[in-house]
């Protein structure tokens, strides 16, 4: 079973192609393609959902053509030529109108597309998963409209994917090394986890966007225990960094700057609150952790204390221990509440590395297991729609369905 994953729920353009055995529960990635919009959103200090949307429509085209190509499957999926023979071009001049009607919010998309669609012959693909929530709407509409597009031109059935359910899957996946056909060289193949923990298990999911927890009962079905109030973890760190005078995005600068304090021994001119460590639920808040950081730099500034590298350095520190002591006591009180045996962290704030090591002495402290994904795999990524596309299958439905982004899709009720 191949199914292709379309990923555009913020400011990367991703688009992955996996094949699935199910005899084997064994995911081959056949091609894995991300482009990134950091560059063009530094400016602004975050990601400004227009722009987003208009690099999607630029992007999506390339993407898909380089993910088919860097598949070994599909060498002959390379654009064809103007003097080709027609009989391997997809026949579009029946569907162009709907196609049209499809893409009609999508302009510069649709150029592309119709340059692309007519000259490219249907891959081997029997699912297109595509994210439609949580995330930015004007960018979730893009990869479900170019979805719809080509389930319509290619007549292959769509599955509307959960992005948070994409993070936690992207854990589920060990890789391992089996028997190439010639039985001398080796395929790299993940090997699919999900029956090899018990539930219920636990997932933390923390992202640019989003900070929760969540109870998984199965694969499929999920309830929110814990989320936070107002910013999440990876909001947090971009307005700390931006108050630092430090460049977007502030989540990889923390990271650094934190490490490198802890290697000096520096540590911040003044310690941070830890929000709502001490409540009584699972909840966070990171909105007045940002606020006191602008007001230890204003006091700075008063007492005309220059903000040095160092001095930034520690705060980067202090910054980065706040929400990691928040983040275990939080999970530990879960753990012990729901008496799980499995923990799963997702979410591209997972690949911060002392948050990573914590979470990883946590799951040790309490002698259960964790699973956490590739660093490659934990930003946002065809692969993880691809995957949850895979589990969640027999929701297909045909591209004259008409699919909504739905920018709070909640993986599953609060309880």
């Amino acid at each position: 079973m191949k199914i292709l994953g379309i990923e555009t729920s913020c400011d990367e353009t991703a688009i992955s192609l996996i094949a699935v055995n199910e005899k084997k529960e064994t995911v081959k990635i056949l091609g894995n393609t991300v482009h990134s919009q950091i560059d063009i959103h530094a400016q602004y200090g975050g990601v400004f959902p227009i722009l987003a949307k208009r690099e999607h429509q630029i992007n999506l085209i390339p993407v898909l053509v380089k993910t088919l190509m860097e598949a070994g499957d599909f060498e002959e999926m390379k654009i064809q030529t103007e003097t080709a023979d027609e009989k391997k071009s997809v026949k579009i001049t029946s569907k162009i109108k709907e196609i049209e009607q499809i893409l009609q919010k999508e302009p510069e998309l649709l150029i592309h597309f119709t340059k692309f669609i007519s000259k490219t012959k249907k891959p081997d693909v029997d699912y297109i998963a595509v994210t439609i929530g949580p995330g930015l709407e004007p960018a979730l509409w893009v990869g479900i409209n170019f979805a719809r597009a080509l389930s319509y031109a290619w007549n292959i059935p769509i599955i509307p994917c959960n992005h948070m359910e994409g993070h936690i899957l992207t854990a589920l996946i060990k890789k391992e090394k089996t028997k190439g056909e010639t039985g001398n060289d080796t395929d790299e193949v993940y090997k699919l986890l999900h029956k090899n923990i018990s539930y219920p298990a636990l997932s933390l999911l923390i992202s640019g966007g989003h900070t929760q927890i969540v109870l998984i009962e199965s694969i499929g079905n999920y309830k929110i225990v814990g989320e936070t109030r107002d910013d999440a973890i990876g909001e947090c760190f971009d307005k700390v960094v931006r108050t630092l005078g430090l460049p977007y995005p502030g989540g990889p600068q923390i990271s650094k700057l934190a490490r490198e304090a802890r290697e000096r021994g520096i540590a911040s001119p003044e310690p941070l609150p830890r929000p709502m460590i001490k409540s009584d639920d699972m909840d966070f808040s990171f909105s007045g952790l940002k606020t006191s950081v602008l007001y230890l730099v204003e006091r700075l500034k008063k007492k005309k204390v220059p903000l040095s590298d160092d001095i930034i350095r520690g705060i980067a520190r202090e910054t980065e221990d706040a929400i990691t002591d928040v983040i275990l006591v939080k999970m530990k009180k879960a753990i012990e509440k729901f008496a799980v045996e499995t923990i799963i962290i997702g979410g591209g704030v997972i690949a911060n590395t002392h948050i990573r090591e914590e979470l990883e002495k946590l799951a040790d402290e309490c002698s259960i297991k964790i699973l956490l994904p590739e660093f490659d795999h934990a930003t946002d990524n065809g692969l993880m729609i691809a995957l949850a596309g895979y589990f969640n299958r027999k929701k297909s439905v045909n591209s004259d369905i008409l699919l909504k982004a739905v920018g709070t899709l909640p993986i599953g009720p609060r309880i």
